[in-house]
């Protein structure tokens, strides 16, 4: 499960790594929650990267009510092409969902301990996103995303029996193009990231609490790399 996250890199940067031309005025953000906007990357219909704010939490088409059904923030790879909810965006909208690093809680009710997850070094990545744009009675229109998760990988399994998908940058192109990459053969991108890539930090404080937003932790903060993220 992936329930928190953060994308603190600089807009810029965040462009420059993902390459699309837009300019949006999306602040770096510390610890995101469901239902709350983030950045999404994805391809237009001349095939140019583009960003795009959306919902996280994803509403399928038939959904009637958004009140009365739950917040998908999250989709297992594994039920992608099963789950009626989440079928079509595997074909038709997949997505990049740029991050820094994740939150993660363990232990016993009432003494939950968080952790951040970030690559070492620490560097920009993208989750693997599906899309859905859902129309309001009233004529608007939701934009509104979820990230993918898979089994562990040995870091993350003491902490969770899920995680979220970490796409290789070599793969962005292909989870993007919906044309000609099949939702199956996208699906074989969704695996757990590599052993080596995440190191896990335990963040100091209260037990149990949850990191509040822009609570950058001392440990975190001391392990923080100046360099920029590479461009790809």
């Amino acid at each position: 499960m992936c329930s928190r996250y953060d994308l603190t890199t600089p807009p810029e940067a965040v462009r420059a790594f993902f390459g699309y031309t837009d300019k949006p005025n999306f602040p770096p953000r510390d610890n995101i929650r469901p239902t709350e906007p983030i950045a999404v990357v994805l391809l237009d219909a001349e095939g140019e990267r583009r960003f795009r704010l959306m919902r996280w939490g994803l509403l399928p088409h038939f959904v009637k009510d958004p009140k009365t059904f739950p917040t998908l923030f999250n989709a297992r790879s594994e039920e992608l092409l099963s789950k009626p909810s989440f079928r079509n965006a595997a074909r038709r909208r997949r997505c990049l969902i740029p991050a820094d690093g994740f939150y993660e809680w363990t232990g016993p009710k009432g003494q939950r301990r968080p952790y951040y997850l970030r690559p070492e070094p620490p560097h920009l990545f993208a989750f693997a996103g599906l899309y859905e744009s859902w129309s309001e009675p009233e004529g608007g229109v939701i934009d509104t995303a979820t990230i993918l998760t898979c089994e562990p990988n040995a870091t993350v399994a003491p902490l969770h029996n899920r995680m979220p998908v970490i796409l290789a940058p070599d793969c962005y192109d292909a989870w993007l193009d919906t044309k000609d990459v099949t939702a199956e053969e996208a699906l074989a991108m969704t695996g757990p990231a590599p052993d080596d890539l995440l190191e896990a930090i335990p963040l100091p404080g209260k037990v149990g609490a949850e990191p509040k937003a822009g609570a950058k932790s001392t440990e975190k903060d001391a392990k923080k790399k100046s360099s920029q993220p590479p461009l790809l």
